[in-house]
């Protein structure tokens, strides 16, 4: 049993009491939830005489919650934010499970798109979400069942798949390559920065023996982006090998330093320790791993 039922509100009560917290009055409340005014007054009373407390301070001008009831209504608001994540998801596939996939844009649509065909043909009985977060996210606050991560081991809480080792390329437009012919040059250059990865421009002259710090240049939020930037001539950018191939083949871009590859970092594939996978993040789980090298790099 999860509680006493007597301690178990209504949804509508709920619902009148989420929205007074948030609208101020009675009358908003009405409007959002097309109900009368006197419903929403009437919610409210049969949901202070099932607990037996008073919720609501009422004056002339505006509703206001107690300090007691400030507390309550926002697990009551997240209750109701589950219940309609649920209830999408259950309507998105009815005859099976639904995975919520957090993904990064660039990883998601160069490495991953291409393969989820095999996985929706081989798993008919599991639709997937995609959604974008590009830092770390709360598992508990966000409504995803597992996420793509980039870099080290760093995400408290969370289980590691390693899906691939990412290497790194210095690139350009060929007009610019001329201009980079040494490394003291390409520090002089413009330089496309990653804001989820500021230090990797230090991180990358540490590994070719030419270690520097206060590198400047114009700051991106996406690959996307910083890609058609230096397509443009915009300056040199630290790019995925895997997200450039097709552009060093066309001659769009070219190596603005052949030294030694770099890796900044991994992705994984992580989910919540702390909660039993479900069933659709299983079988995802296992297909990855088929989509591997035996080492876990790419």
């Amino acid at each position: 049993m999860i509680s006493p039922r007597r301690f178990l509100p209504s949804i509508s009560s709920l619902l009148a009491l989420e929205a007074v917290d948030r609208l101020g009055s009675a009358s908003a409340a009405a409007e959002e939830l097309s109900l009368t005014q006197s419903a929403i007054s009437r919610q409210l009373k049969t949901l202070e005489g099932q607990l037996g407390i008073d919720l609501i301070e009422r004056n002339q001008m505006r509703l206001h919650l107690t300090p007691a009831a400030k507390e309550y209504v926002q697990t009551a608001r997240s209750a109701l934010k589950d219940l309609a994540q649920a209830a999408l998801k259950l309507k998105a596939n009815p005859a099976g499970g639904s995975l919520h996939l957090s993904i990064l844009p660039a990883f998601g649509m160069h490495w991953l798109a291409p393969r989820l065909q095999d996985f929706a043909r081989r798993h008919p009985e599991v639709t997937v979400n995609l959604g974008t977060r590009l830092q770390p996210f709360d598992f508990q606050t966000d409504p995803f069942d597992a996420a793509i991560h980039f870099g080290r081991r760093d995400w408290a809480e969370v289980e590691y798949l390693k899906l691939m080792r990412e290497e790194v390329l210095p690139v350009c437009a060929p007009a610019l390559a001329s201009e980079v012919k040494t490394l003291d040059a390409l520090k002089s250059a413009p330089l496309l920065h990653l804001d989820t990865r500021p230090d990797a421009w230090e991180q990358w002259f540490d590994t070719q023996g030419a270690p520097t710090t206060g590198l400047r240049g114009m700051l991106f939020d996406q690959f996307a982006t910083m890609v058609q930037a230096t397509i443009h001539g915009l300056g040199v950018a630290l790019l995925p090998a895997y997200l450039v191939e097709d552009d060093l083949q066309a001659g769009r871009l070219v190596l603005a330093w052949d030294g030694p590859r770099v890796s900044l970092g991994d992705y994984y594939l992580v989910w919540p320790s702390d909660r039993t996978p479900p069933e659709p993040l299983r079988s995802f789980r296992a297909w990855l791993q088929e989509q591997l090298p035996v080492d876990g790099t790419d």
